[in-house]
C-alpha cells in the first residue's frame, strides 16, 4: 500500500510572493487535496542575510488571502541547522562526503582543470585523509564520476543527468551553515514529503538531491517540475508585463477564488473547462496532467475570470470591499451612501470586471448635492424638456413603489403618455441623476439611490437655470 500524498510550498522569505510561486502553491495544494494527502509549507530561511521578516509575512499574507494554508505548523528550516549537520555527519560515516581544505586560489585552479579535463569539479581532497579537522574548511559530497543520475519526473519524463557533470557540491561551509540541496533533502525526508512539485528551475536541482537520497539510503520523493510562467509576449514574466506579486493583483481588484481559477489553468486544464469551483479543481487535478511548455498569463482571460467570480459573489462581501477601496482612497462613504450601494450592488456588480471597476460603477451614488452638471446634460435642458422633466417629477413624488422594475415600467408610460420616445426623457434624467457617472438603466439608478434622494437631485437640477 502507498504512503499518504504529501506535498509541500517552500519559499525563501527574500521578496514577495510571486504569481509563479502562488501557482506552484496552488498545485501542491491542488495535488494533495486530490489525493486526500497534507499540505505543507516551510520556510527555506538559511540565507540569513537575504532573508527578511517582512519577506516572510508578505508570503503568509499572500498564500491566507489565496486560502492557501498548511495543514501543519510551518517549519523554518534555519531551526533545523542541527539536523542538517547530523545527516553531514552520517554521510561522512559512511564514506559519502568528505572534508575539503581547498583555497580560493586552489578551487578556481581545479575548476580549470575540472573544465579541460570535461568533467565537473572534483577536490584533490577526494580521495586525501591528512587535512587538520581544526583548520577551515568545507565538507563535500563525494558524488559518481560515471554513470547518470535519472530524474522520473511526472510532468518533464525522464530526465537524464551524466554524473561526470555533477560537482562534489558542498554540504556545510566553513561556518558550518548547511547549504541548499542538503538542507532541502533532509527536510523533505523528515517532513515525509513524498511528491516535490516546483518550478523546473530546479530541475537539476533534483538531480543532485536524488544522489544525496540515495547516498542517505532514504526513499527518492516523486519529482513534479512546472514550467515557469512567462508574460503575454512569450518572454519570462517581469516587471514590464505589470503584477507579479500576489499582493499587486489583490490591489488591482482580482478575488482570490478568481485568481485560485485562472492560475489552475496556467498549465494545466480539464477540457474546455475555463470557470470551475476549487471542489471540481480537487476532484479533476492531477500533477501528470500538467503541460511541459510555459503557460502565458493572459489580462482579458483572467479579467474574464474575475468578473464571473464578482457575479457570483456575496453582495455584501463586495459592498464590503467597495468600501475598503474607498477608504483607501480617503472618500470613507457615509451611512448613507454605505446603504445605497448595499442595495444597488445585485445589479452593480454585472458591470464591473474588477473591484476598482466595481468602485467606479458606484461612483454615482456617492455624488454630493447639488450635482455638477456636464456640458451635455445642460445642453439637453431645453425649456421644453424642463417642463417635460417636471411633469415626470410630479409623478415620481407620488410613485409608491420604489423598485427598479416598477420605475422602468413607469418611466415608458410615462413617455407614451407624452406621445415622445424615451430618447427624449432618458438621456437629460440620466445627467441629472448621476452627473455624468457611469449608472445602470435608469429604473435600477432611480431605486439605487432611493426616492428621496432622486427626488431632491431632479428638483435641484429644475430649480438652476444656466
Amino acid at each position: 500500500m502507498s504512503s499518504p500524498v504529501v506535498t509541500r510550498f517552500a519559499p525563501s522569505p527574500t521578496g514577495y510572493l510571486h504569481i509563479g510561486g502562488a501557482r506552484t502553491a496552488l498545485f501542491n495544494w491542488l495535488y494533495a487535496r486530490h489525493t486526500g494527502g497534507t499540505f505543507l509549507v516551510r520556510i527555506e530561511d538559511t540565507d540569513r542575510e537575504r532573508s527578511t521578516q517582512a519577506a516572510v509575512d508578505a508570503i503568509f499574507e499572500g498564500l491566507d488571502w489565496l486560502g492557501l494554508t498548511s495543514d501543519a505548523p510551518v517549519i523554518y528550516q534555519a531551526s533545523r541547522a542541527d539536523r542538517h549537520r547530523e545527516a553531514v555527519q552520517q554521510l561522512l560515516d559512511a564514506g559519502r562526503a568528505y572534508r575539503c581544505w581547498m583555497g580560493a586560489d586552489e578551487l578556481e585552479a581545479a575548476r580549470e582543470a575540472a573544465r579541460a579535463a570535461g568533467h565537473a569539479l572534483r577536490s584533490p581532497w577526494r580521495d586525501r585523509a591528512d587535512g587538520d579537522p581544526a583548520q577551515p574548511h568545507v565538507i563535500r559530497f563525494r558524488g559518481p564520476v560515471d554513470g547518470e543520475t535519472v530524474v522520473a519526473d511526472l510532468v518533464q519524463g525522464d530526465v537524464r543527468f551524466a554524473n561526470k557533470d555533477l560537482d562534489d557540491l558542498v554540504l556545510l561551509r566553513s561556518d558550518g551553515a548547511p547549504t541548499y540541496n542538503l538542507a532541502v533533502v533532509v527536510d523533505d525526508h523528515d517532513m515525509g514529503v513524498t511528491h516535490v512539485i516546483r518550478g523546473d528551475d530546479h530541475l537539476n536541482n533534483a538531480a543532485r538531491q536524488s544522489l544525496i537520497y540515495s547516498a542517505l539510503d532514504w526513499a527518492v520523493p516523486a519529482f513534479a517540475h512546472i514550467p515557469l510562467i512567462h508574460g503575454p509576449d512569450g518572454a519570462k514574466l517581469s516587471k514590464r508585463h505589470g503584477a507579479q506579486a500576489v499582493g499587486d493583483f489583490a490591489e488591482l481588484g482580482y478575488l482570490p477564488e478568481a485568481l485560485r481559477n485562472y492560475l489552475a489553468r496556467l498549465g494545466w486544464s480539464h477540457g474546455d473547462d475555463e470557470i470551475f469551483s476549487d471542489a471540481q479543481a480537487i476532484a479533476w487535478f492531477d500533477i501528470a496532467d500538467v503541460n511541459k511548455g510555459a503557460a502565458r498569463l493572459d489580462w482579458d482571460k483572467l479579467a474574464h475570470v474575475n468578473a464571473h467570480y464578482i457575479r457570483a459573489a456575496d453582495d455584501d462581501r463586495l459592498a464590503g470591499l467597495v468600501e475598503g477601496v474607498l477608504q483607501a482612497r480617503d472618500q470613507a462613504p457615509t451611512p448613507k451612501q454605505t446603504a445605497r450601494i448595499a442595495a444597488a450592488m445585485p445589479f452593480l456588480k454585472d458591470r464591473a470586471k474588477t473591484i476598482p471597476e466595481l468602485v467606479d460603477q458606484c461612483a454615482f451614488l456617492l455624488k454630493t448635492r447639488p450635482l455638477a452638471l456636464d456640458d451635455k446634460t445642460r445642453g439637453l435642458l431645453t425649456d421644453e424638456t424642463r417642463d417635460r422633466l417636471g411633469r415626470l417629477l410630479s409623478q415620481l413624488e407620488t410613485q409608491a413603489d420604489w423598485d427598479a422594475a416598477t420605475l422602468e415600467a413607469a418611466l415608458k408610460a410615462f413617455a407614451e403618455a407624452e406621445g415622445v420616445g424615451f430618447g427624449k426623457i432618458g438621456p437629460p434624467l440620466r445627467g441629472i441623476l448621476t452627473g455624468g457617472a457611469p449608472a445602470p438603466d435608469l429604473g435600477k439608478t432611480l431605486s439605487a439611490l432611493t426616492k428621496a434622494e432622486s427626488v431632491a437631485r431632479i428638483q435641484d437640477a429644475l430649480s438652476h437655470r444656466s
